[in-house]
């Protein structure tokens, strides 16, 4: 009586259940195709506003506090 050669089969048994599903590597796949081509179009289309600047950086004599702003929050005075 010969016995079945199993070595084979348990071999791709462990190697099956180390690859993961083929529907995990295509969603990956896809999410990572999907974040390259929003990067390439944020990068084509530039930034939002190029003439913005934040008023009391133009010398305006505004303090030099972040947007003229009073910085004193919770101080009871």
């Amino acid at each position: 009586m010969e016995e079945p050669q199993q070595s084979s089969t348990e071999a791709g048994f462990a190697l099956r259940r180390l690859v993961p599903p083929p529907a995990l590597c295509g969603f990956l796949l896809l999410l990572a195709l999907v974040f390259t081509v929003s990067y390439a179009a944020g990068a084509a289309a530039g930034p939002v506003a190029p003439d913005m600047q934040r008023s009391g950086t133009s010398g305006d004599g505004s303090g030099g506090t972040e947007g003229g702003m009073d910085m004193k929050h919770g101080s009871g005075g």
